[in-house]
């Protein structure tokens, strides 16, 4: 277990923990929360041990193995399936113990010690997963939102929020006790969000996570952790529970306090009214005591809120704008234009509030640009209406800050940009005032941007975007940099913004509360998404698997090397198409010239021969079922039992006991899928 006992920790001068006791239990999925600034990245430098307590002790057990993602970007010319592969450290270990025997093998091998060590050293690869590493590597890779395509590629061919997909990759398939997670939703779309969910859920180690998704962190977490005021607090549950237990703790406290300064008001007021009246001194002498013995019950200190709202749009044309048989893409120097999106006929209407969905690189962002004017139409018209005024967020909006200027220059600049018809508002003293509305106060009016974190660039880009007075907002990614609060409040604001909005997110929370309807960018087209952000996720989750049994069979085919398609059809579909010309020449030798009796008999033929294949497969996907089901009742109970006061040596024991159950219900899971996908694909 994990234990910290009146820990101080400092970054500088700063005490951001003062006196911090807590103890996280083997198998726990723990959620680490707090205002930016609060220190929990300091504390995981205490837990990752690159930092140590200023005072305290802390403690976790030394044969725990640590996983974390690498804040690094990588340079490599590593394949972005070795690249992951080199994850799993001891993996490495044991290969590299390998090349050292059978080197001392060569030199000596009639020494019966050596060739022992040699088989010892085959085994252990064998039992540390050697014969399955590269599948695993890339079923990460692939749920992370990667095509078949790119297993093979150069990691330094990616961009970089995708290296910092391979950098997630590589963390989870580091075998580990310990999980640290800071942030891991940043570089996410939905889909791979969903799939990490998932993935998580199963991990039996340890669990601390980093995150300003709410709803990512209701999913994988099951204790919460709060920073505030050098004090370090543990709630049972999620993020949604901690929220209930924490302003049912501030609303108590406020009340305790009220009701406190009622009773000091009262004493006070005795010891003023009797304190110089001989008969009456020793009892006011008493209260006085009593006032000094009285612990205090501190007063609730109200965190800052942010808060900020949309001008009220001048005009709302109607409809906004309309595509008519359009197709979207970019044009590629000295070749013909990449098409993403064909037959593409929507319109948008004043009011409307539209959340795009659709899995990764399917062309959600190519939608959102051109609609944006950042790109033209390969195709067809997109017609705007009169007075259309566009606010766009881009995921790479914050590189187009300038990192020398301050934020009075870039207010400064926009308004020069926007002329005439803002000169009322340009003066600077209101320009201050308009920025100091997004936080940005005193000193930091002037300071350069570069200097900033993420989330202050991200509140001067909004704070931008609401001073033009936009009549549609188009908002790709904008929550990637925002801290909760400032989720909260541009959700705030956005349920109020009277114009029209697009928006694109993997921040499910913001989706449900300001989006009343979809639109699902995929295989080509823009079409509605009839359902809800809950179908939607059993969507994504069914098309991961899809890609998975593709990845497989893909691997199993002779043209494996052949490049991936465009649109690329499902597990059943693929065996379909392979065993197509043996099937054709099938059917059609049963068909010319056999009469319905004998028909009859090749297809109860075939039944059987079906029947035969099948009934091996059905007999061990039950086996499995029955193994799952019983490993997850054992596994059910383990987590009861480490919920309660155990000798260490128990926590330890059932810890090891929880971590086998979940890696071979893991095993079983991956194998029952594999079942399923033969089954489907024979029934087919």
């Amino acid at each position: 277990m994990i234990t910290l006992k009146n820990v101080v920790l400092r970054r500088s001068a700063k005490v951001l923990l003062d006196g911090a006791t807590v103890t996280l239990n083997p198998g726990e999925k723990v959620g680490l929360v707090g205002r930016n600034g609060a220190g929990k990245s300091t504390l995981f430098a205490l837990f990752n041990g690159s930092l140590h307590e200023d005072g305290g002790d802390f403690s976790m057990p030394r044969q725990w193995r640590l996983a974390q993602v690498a804040q690094n970007m990588p340079e490599t010319d590593e394949s972005a399936t070795d690249f992951v592969v080199g994850g799993d450290t001891r993996l490495l270990e044991l290969r590299q113990k390998l090349a050292a025997v059978e080197a001392a093998y060569e030199d000596n091998p009639d020494d019966a010690e050596i060739g022992m060590e040699l088989a010892h050293a085959y085994t252990d690869l064998a039992d540390a997963g050697e014969h399955d590493a590269v599948p695993r590597a890339q079923a990460l890779i692939l749920g992370l939102g990667f095509r078949v395509a790119e297993l093979d590629s150069p990691v330094n061919s990616f961009s970089g929020g995708w290296r910092m997909r391979l950098q997630l990759a590589r963390a989870l398939m580091c075998p580990s006790d310990l999980l640290l997670l800071d942030e891991p939703t940043n570089h996410l779309d939905l889909d791979a969000l969903v799939w990490l969910e998932a993935w998580l859920q199963k991990y039996a180690g340890t669990m601390i996570v980093i995150s300003h998704d709410r709803e990512f962190l209701d999913a994988v977490t099951d204790v919460t952790l709060h920073i505030a005021n050098a004090q370090l607090t543990r709630y049972g549950g999620n993020y949604s529970k901690f929220e209930d237990m924490r302003a049912l703790q501030m609303e108590q406290q406020q009340a305790a306090f009220a009701r406190q300064q009622d009773k000091i008001a009262h004493l006070q007021k005795f010891i003023d009214r009797f304190k110089a009246k001989a008969s009456k001194a020793k009892q006011a002498q008493s209260r006085v005591k009593a006032l000094e013995r009285m612990e205090k019950v501190a007063p609730l200190l109200a965190e800052a809120e942010f808060s900020f709202e949309f001008k009220e749009p001048g005009h709302i044309p109607n409809p906004m704008l309309s595509i008519t048989g359009a197709s979207f893409g970019y044009t590629q120097e000295e070749a013909p234009p990449k098409t993403i999106l064909t037959g593409v006929n929507r319109s948008v209407q004043g009011g409307q509030r539209i959340g795009i969905l659709g899995a990764n690189g399917q062309g959600k962002s190519t939608l959102v640009k051109t609609i944006a004017r950042e790109m033209g139409a390969l195709a067809g018209t997109v017609t705007e209406g009169k007075g259309l005024n566009i606010g766009y967020f881009a995921q790479q909006e914050l590189d187009v800050l300038h990192p020398q200027s301050n934020p009075l220059e870039h207010m400064v600049r926009l308004a020069r940009e926007l002329g005439a018809a803002a000169r009322e508002s340009t003066s600077e003293q209101s320009l201050r005032g308009f920025l100091g509305s997004f936080n940005f106060s005193g000193d930091m009016v002037k300071q350069p941007v570069g200097t900033m974190s993420g989330g202050e660039k991200a509140r001067l880009v909004l704070a931008m975007m609401v001073w033009q007075r936009p009549n549609l907002l188009l908002l790709d990614e904008p929550t990637n940099h925002l801290d909760l609060a400032t989720r909260e409040a541009l959700a705030v604001a956005l349920n109020e913004f009277e114009g029209t909005l697009m928006l694109v997110s993997h921040d499910r929370a913001l989706l449900r509360s300001v989006c009343d309807e979809f639109w699902l960018v995929g295989r080509g087209e823009v079409k509605d998404f009839d359902g809800d952000l809950d179908d939607y996720q059993r969507y994504l989750l069914d098309e991961a698997r899809r890609q998975r049994e593709e990845a497989r069979l893909a691997g199993q085919a002779p043209a494996a090397d052949a490049p991936a398609p465009a649109t690329a059809p499902s597990a059943p579909d693929l065996i379909a198409q392979s065993d197509q010309p043996a099937r054709a020449s099938a059917v059609s030798g049963s068909k010319s010239g056999a009469n319905p009796q004998e028909q009859r008999k090749q297809d109860a033929q075939q039944r059987q021969q079906l029947a035969g294949r099948l009934k091996p497969v059905k007999a061990e996907l039950d086996k499995a079922e029955k193994r799952m089901a019983a490993l997850n009742a054992e596994k059910t109970g383990l987590e009861a039992r480490l919920a309660t006061p155990l000798e260490p040596a128990e926590i330890a024991e059932a810890g090891r006991r929880l971590k086998a159950v979940g890696d071979e219900l893991n095993t079983l899971e991956e194998r029952w899928l594999e079942l399923s996908g033969q089954i489907e694909a024979l029934s087919a």
